[in-house]
């Protein structure tokens, strides 16, 4: 792959006048650090467009190992998403995906961007960008508890006062977006409680703060503008998955996303229901 035009678009727009600064530069290997990273990790984002071109972000959990690197180009996940989830059946046939593997109490989190299929229990995904994040914005915290079993909660066009309420009191995140032919990848967002604005019934919006200047997430964004959200609910082990098109806005300070919901999920089950009080991150802005 070249150069991603909306990630060039937006460095310019930010005044980041690095050359060959981007997704361009991510290898497709998984060196033997990630792999070893990888191999310890019990929860991972994965984030993937549906048929109708819809983007979703969900939660694929099991024991340490079940993230297993078979080779420096292929990663098996030996989990699939849980009935209900959007992502659910997604990969009967091979298609594009990002992946997040984040760790909240050592503040490490890793991207790996490729393709991938089911086979059997398990996904095989065939990499194609593998890549460290900083720590910057992630609220450390670590499980008390195990996954429960996933069941759904609801689903809709509107959200109810208990979503809306979740998302205004959220300090973490995670989005997942795509362009055609640059794949799909999902990030991690993180702030203090009141980062998210639910700004109505359909919509919220959110500051992006600054981070590797990389910019793939509004990269994608400029050519693409549906996104999906997915906010866990770190006390109750339940997420809320929401697609729709995001638009990003620049002002004299930092751009802001605005998000407008098409459709949202609600699951039980999917995270533990139980982790440590958080550790907010010494560079989260103000609200």
């Amino acid at each position: 792959m070249g150069r991603h035009p909306g990630e060039v678009a937006v460095q310019r727009r930010a005044g980041v006048r690095l050359e060959d600064h981007g997704s361009a530069r991510a290898r497709a290997e998984i060196p033997e650090v990630a792999a070893g990273f990888l191999r310890n990790q019990r929860m991972i984002v994965a984030g993937a467009a549906d048929d109708l071109g819809r983007l979703w972000a969900g939660l694929l959990t099991g024991p340490a190992g079940f993230a297993a690197p078979e080779d420096d180009r292929t990663l098996v996940l030996h989990a699939l998403p849980a009935a209900g989830d959007p992502l659910h059946g997604l990969f009967a046939a091979e298609r594009d995906v990002g992946l997040l593997a984040i760790e909240p109490h050592t503040r490490r989190r890793m991207r790996v961007n490729g393709t991938a299929v089911r086979a059997g229990d398990s996904l095989v995904v065939w990499t194609e960008q593998v890549y460290a994040n900083c720590p910057k914005y992630i609220q450390t915290r670590e499980p008390i508890a195990e996954p429960g079993t996933p069941a759904v909660l609801g689903r809709g066009d509107s959200p109810g006062r208990r979503h809306l309420d979740w998302i205004a009191a959220a300090d973490t995140f995670f989005i997942a977006t795509r362009a055609q032919g640059f794949g799909a990848d999902v990030s991690h967002r993180g702030g203090n409680p009141g980062f998210v604005r639910v700004t109505g019934p359909r919509s919220l919006e959110f500051a992006d703060y600054p981070g590797n200047g990389m910019y793939m997430t509004l990269g994608n964004l400029e050519l693409d503008p549906a996104a999906g959200l997915l906010f866990p609910d770190w006390e109750r082990g339940e997420t809320l998955q929401l697609t729709g098109r995001a638009r990003v806005e620049w002002g004299e300070d930092r751009p802001v996303v605005r998000f407008d919901v098409d459709e949202y999920v609600h699951l039980a089950g999917t995270l533990p229901a139980g982790w440590t009080a958080p550790g907010y991150h010494r560079f989260n802005p103000l609200v």
